[in-house]
């Protein structure tokens, strides 16, 4: 009788043992993704000749993450995001050479707030206006906006930043942020702020975004972005905008936005190198009118224009370059997680002098460097698998 009490209660114990870290792991998860995009680039002029090159992440940035929760009760969780960006061709690190330089993050989750995350994220402009524009949402690098001047190509990316993103009110939401300097005497050498807004209710969406980056790299190495983490070298990068779209039914989605971007001593970019001439003032406005229709579960096709124009003031003169950019793609998906994509873009530069060279040569962003003349025309095959 004695043997036999032992062996239940030894059941008993072990039973509870084994169930006690299975019911802890119910209240927790953790996900690995990625995304695997890779491409054929053909560009009608890059310095004055022909490229055909093998390209990785034009559309959807290489990555890998992971991404996991807790649940506290009361309707609060702990989240938090680690995602690394490469680049599939060579191996190497993308964003600097960072292990998790796309995101890395933690945070809290409540059902009746919202999210409050501290890390290495994305800003409000690209969570909320990014997804409104034919770049940030279904086409990539190549349809962005010239230089990707008002990053909704998602150019800068944020460190030492704390993010504050609403749930949903009536339709309404927000996100705000502050990405500290971390310098000792210079709070605002590096520093970068930003706000956006929602309005999401049927058909329609509606954004309002600001963004505004004062000092940079230049100023402390260590502070919101790093050379690597910005499309300019600039003393300071204010950036707002605002855009709609609009559902017709379940296949087609029109959208609209305008973009404001202003620079303060500009000396150059990631994409055309050095300005002759720095400019003491640089400005930039962004109309873009794009499309985008669902001819089948697994095919749809979008199209973009875009018409920038800009003031350049240096001590050496001043210029008003404009732009207009064209692009198309025609998307197949394969299954779930695999698709294979076509992309064309043209660009066109005109009204340019050259004392505001290099910006008087058209330049596609995601090809390597600028036309020779102020035409440029890119087409791009890819593959791409999500996991």
């Amino acid at each position: 009788m004695k043997q036999k009490l032992k062996q239940v209660l030894f059941a008993l114990t072990a039973t509870s043992t084994i169930t006690m870290p299975l019911h802890a792991m119910a209240q927790s998860s953790v996900t690995l993704y990625g995304t695997i995009d890779e491409g054929i680039l053909f560009t009608n002029n890059v310095k004055g000749k022909h490229n055909v090159e093998l390209v990785a992440g034009e559309d959807s940035g290489d990555r890998w993450g992971l991404k996991g929760s807790e649940d506290l009760g009361g309707g609060l969780k702990t989240i938090f995001q680690l995602e690394n960006g490469f680049n599939l061709n060579n191996g190497t690190l993308g964003n600097g050479g960072r292990e998790f330089g796309r995101q890395a993050y933690v945070g809290l989750q409540s059902n009746t707030l919202g999210t409050l995350t501290v890390g290495r994220q994305y800003d409000p402009l690209v969570d909320l206006l990014g997804p409104l524009t034919a770049n940030g949402n279904w086409a990539g690098s190549l349809l962005s906006h010239v230089y990707d001047n008002d990053n909704t190509d998602n150019s800068i990316r944020v460190s030492n930043a704390i993010k504050f993103a609403s749930n949903k009110y009536a339709g309404f939401s927000f996100e705000g942020m502050y990405a500290f300097s971390n310098a000792a005497g210079g709070f605002a050498d590096n520093r970068l702020y930003g706000l956006s807004a929602q309005y999401a209710a049927g058909p329609v969406t509606i954004v309002g975004a600001y963004l505004q980056v004062n000092g940079g790299a230049n100023t402390n190495p260590n502070g919101a972005v790093s050379s690597a983490d910005t499309d300019f070298s600039a003393a300071r990068n204010q950036i707002y905008g605002a855009g709609i779209n609009y559902a017709l039914g379940s296949s087609t989605v029109l959208g609209f936005v305008y973009t404001h971007t202003n620079l303060k001593d500009v000396t150059g970019s990631e994409y055309f190198g050095n300005l002759t001439n720095s400019a003491s003032s640089l400005k930039f406005d962004n109309f873009e009118v794009n499309a985008k229709y669902q001819f089948m579960p697994n095919i749809f096709a979008g199209l973009m224009y875009t018409y920038t124009t800009s003031k350049f003031v240096s001590t050496a003169g001043n210029s008003k370059p404009r732009w207009g950019n064209v692009g198309g793609m025609v998307d197949y998906s394969l299954s779930k997680t695999t698709d294979v994509y076509l992309q064309l873009a043209w660009q066109h530069a005109s009204h340019g002098s050259a004392v505001a060279a290099p910006l008087n040569q058209a330049v596609l962003v995601g090809t390597d460097a600028p036309s020779s003349t102020a035409n440029q025309t890119a087409a791009l095959l890819s593959f791409r698998h999500m996991f």
